[in-house]
């Protein structure tokens, strides 16, 4: 809108006619479809839609969708499968706006994420999981993601949003340093001779991922931080695809969007499961899940409904682009953007949960920001404990972290001894 001049009139007629859109796709309709097809039985998924809060006098709804790719054994993507969603909620006030409500999800995540990891450790089970975790809110998409199961978007003009990151060690300098700057090694597992064969691993362990929930028996350098992005959408909608590396190991996103173009939600994600399977086999639990967002636009009640649309495809999918300019409105169109509205990936809580959301709102001063356990006055931990820069960050400052949520705050940055080795069993 700032390209074009402010002293243009816009005609009333497209006005009333965007005014009366806007009635009708104030809330976008989601239809989806998932598909998987079984090698280990370490793939799990989370999908709930219509989800209920109170705001106010009424209710808002939401919608969550979550891939849990397992590895060496089911137990913690289970668990995440089960406790991830509580455990935002439990992180976010209930007397929040919906503007308040999603500005808290990136934090929010992010602590839930690390409770929910960290509550997995009692348990003293080694199996660990990616997650890649989406919350949709009107057109507000947010997702948060450790491992390299991946979300990507497609807008409804075709272009290509990625939203979660790819924390495997092979491609990804960054987490490199962190994990090596925190006393773990990280190379390929030698076979003996001097011989080094396979993707680039973190050791002890031999993990491929640097970012995961569960897996005690490597180290907290392998932590549960979540990468995460939050989107807003046109009313124009969009889709996602969300899938375990099963499906991102054999297509590339754009291939994977393409092969499904023409069909709704619930045919699409078989298709892109086959699709994967036909170009390199099942070698891995191989899961999918489409997610459409759609302008929700019911026809008047006066006016009967001569056929029932195919519900689930993008408008786009079908639409020819016109050679003339006969749409009067066209010009005047809104552009079909993706606005990115908040993207973090750094490890350091310290960064995560600071106080740029206002921190009345965000974090009860006597609860830890994790776990969300009552402190007694005098026995909380400023998450900007030992910061480097306290000239800005003073330690007395809030969010404040119980004692055991401080003391994995700080073997996660390599500031203590893990107990997660002295926890796990030899293989």
């Amino acid at each position: 809108m700032a390209a074009r001049s402010e002293h243009q009139t816009v005609p009333l007629s497209v006005l009333l006619k965007r005014e009366l859109a806007n009635e009708k796709i104030e809330k976008p309709e989601i239809l989806h479809g998932q598909a998987c097809q079984s090698k280990k039985g370490e793939d799990f998924t989370l999908l709930k839609t219509e989800c209920q809060r109170v705001v106010g006098d009424g209710v808002s709804t939401y919608s969550v969708f979550g891939i849990f790719d397992g590895h060496n054994g089911s137990a913690a993507a289970i668990y995440a499968k089960e406790n991830l969603l509580n455990n935002v909620l439990s992180a976010i006030p209930l007397d929040l706006n919906r503007d308040e409500w999603v500005a808290a999800l990136p934090r929010a995540l992010v602590a839930a994420f690390v409770k929910t990891d960290k509550d997995f450790q009692q348990k003293g089970q080694k199996s660990g999981t990616t997650v890649t975790f989406v919350i949709i809110e009107g057109w507000v998409v947010t997702v948060a993601s450790v491992g390299d199961s991946r979300c990507v978007l497609e807008s409804s003009d075709g272009g290509i949003y990625y939203l979660s990151a790819d924390h495997r060690l092979e491609t990804n300098e960054e987490e490199r340093v962190r994990i090596t700057s925190s006393g773990g090694e990280v190379g390929r597992l030698n076979t003996g001779g001097g011989a080094e064969v396979g993707p680039l691993r973190c050791w002890p362990g031999g993990l491929c991922l640097s970012r995961s929930i569960g897996d005690m028996d490597i180290g907290e350098f392998i932590v549960p931080v979540p990468y995460v992005k939050q989107v807003k959408l046109s009313t124009a909608g969009g889709r996602l695809v969300i899938c375990s590396d099963g499906v991102w190991d054999a297509l590339p996103a754009e291939v994977a969007l393409d092969c499904c173009r023409t069909m709704s939600a619930e045919a699409a994600a078989p298709h892109i499961v086959k699709e994967a399977l036909q170009a390199k086999g099942l070698r891995d639990d191989t899961t999918c899940i489409v997610v459409d967002i759609l302008a929700s636009e019911k026809p008047p009640a006066s006016v009967p409904q001569s056929k029932k649309p195919v519900k689930g495809v993008l408008k786009y999918v079908f639409r020819k682009k016109s050679s003339d300019s006969a749409n009067i409105d066209k010009e005047y169109m809104e552009p079909d953007v993706v606005e990115e509205m908040y993207e973090e990936g750094s490890a350091m809580l310290s960064e995560r949960l600071d106080t740029k959301y206002p921190l009345c709102n965000m974090f009860k001063l006597f609860m830890c920001a994790v776990c969300q356990v009552e402190i007694k006055p005098g026995e909380g931990i400023s998450i900007h404990e030992g910061a480097l820069n306290p000239q800005r960050l003073r330690p007395w400052d809030g969010p404040f972290l119980c004692l055991s949520c401080q003391e994995k705050k700080e073997a996660m940055e390599g500031k203590r001894s893990s107990d997660r080795l002295s926890s796990g069993s030899d293989e």
